[in-house]
């Protein structure tokens, strides 16, 4: 549970970096399957120190999913949008309504009682069937970017999240379905390639995401794909419970976690704030920090002129 926690922190922490990196690169095109995108924002020192953080993190996540179950440590990393929330308000200059932090609140609540409810991982490996089906899904991440990338700007950034968290979703159920490290069984094994491909996919729709839109929506999104996917295919396919009598609680743990993910994607900024118009721009005149331009017409004869 530390190790997700700590893999939570991370995440939160680099998809602020992130989006701070991807916002100071030159616009992408408007997809959500964006290369130049990508490897514009990775000039960004920000961008890179966020790709560090993400892989920590994953070694965190690593450690998780080989002892706990996956609803657990999907849960656990919800908590990343509480910190992504918080580091968004300090370092992007977001405000937090009442409704968000109540959110914030109510993700670290529902992990409180993940934590305490849940048992061991499942047994289970999965089938071949499995395998390929983890394959197909990370593919499919490719086209719900393609598909979003076309939407109008207030839902894409959510979407696009939403396509992030299914690939790294991909990612947490592969991981559990290799058995085995010898180099024979494992380039054999569907499951390398979907955490491959899942991986990489999210990583486009996400930086997308983060650099046009709100990034407490993006990441609620991207939290929302990661949990519930995995959790259902942890305790159907995997073998995943709880501590014997917690189940209970264990799905109201998870059922808040999630609901908090869907009020922050609700109430989330719809965008970043426009770049302050630099100062003696012709045809603009500057007001004082808190003065509304437009609460009551101006006068001048020169100002009225310019506008």
């Amino acid at each position: 549970m530390v190790a997700a926690l700590g893999a939570s922190l991370c995440f939160g922490v680099a998809s602020v970096l992130q989006a701070a990196g991807a916002r100071a690169s030159a616009p992408g095109s408007g997809s959500g399957v964006d290369t130049r995108l990508l490897a514009r924002a990775v000039r960004q020192w920000t961008y890179l120190f966020g790709l560090a953080l993400d892989g920590v993190g994953f070694l965190f996540e690593l450690v998780a999913l080989r002892t706990l179950p996956i609803y657990t440590v999907g849960a656990a990393l919800a908590a990343s949008l509480a910190v992504t929330a918080i580091g968004a308000s300090r370092m992007l200059h977001t405000r937090l309504s009442r409704p968000e932090w109540a959110a914030v609140g109510a993700v670290c609540g529902g992990l409180a009682l993940l934590g305490l409810s849940s048992g061991a991982e499942g047994g289970g490996h999965g089938g071949t069937a499995l395998r390929w089906s983890t394959l197909a899904a990370a593919g499919a991440v490719l086209l719900i970017g393609w598909a979003a990338g076309r939407l109008p700007d207030r839902p894409r950034a959510a979407i696009l999240g939403l396509g992030a968290g299914f690939g790294f979703g991909v990612v947490e159920v592969a991981v559990r379905l290799i058995d085995s490290l010898s180099p024979g069984a494992l380039f054999a094994n569907p499951a390398l390639y979907a955490v491959v491909l899942g991986g990489g996919a999210a990583f486009l729709l996400l930086t997308s995401a983060l650099q046009r839109g709100s990034v407490t929506a993006a990441t609620a999104g991207m939290v929302i794909g990661e949990t519930i996917g995995p959790a259902l295919v942890g305790v159907l396919a995997l073998g995943d419970r709880t501590r014997a009598g917690w189940t209970p609680v264990a799905v109201a743990g998870f059922v808040l976690a999630v609901l908090g993910a869907l009020v922050l994607a609700r109430f989330g900024e719809v965008a970043p704030p426009p770049p302050a118009e630099p100062a003696g721009t012709p045809g603009r005149d500057t007001h004082p920090a808190g003065e509304d331009e437009d609460a009551a017409p101006d006068t001048h004869p020169a100002r009225g002129r310019a506008d």
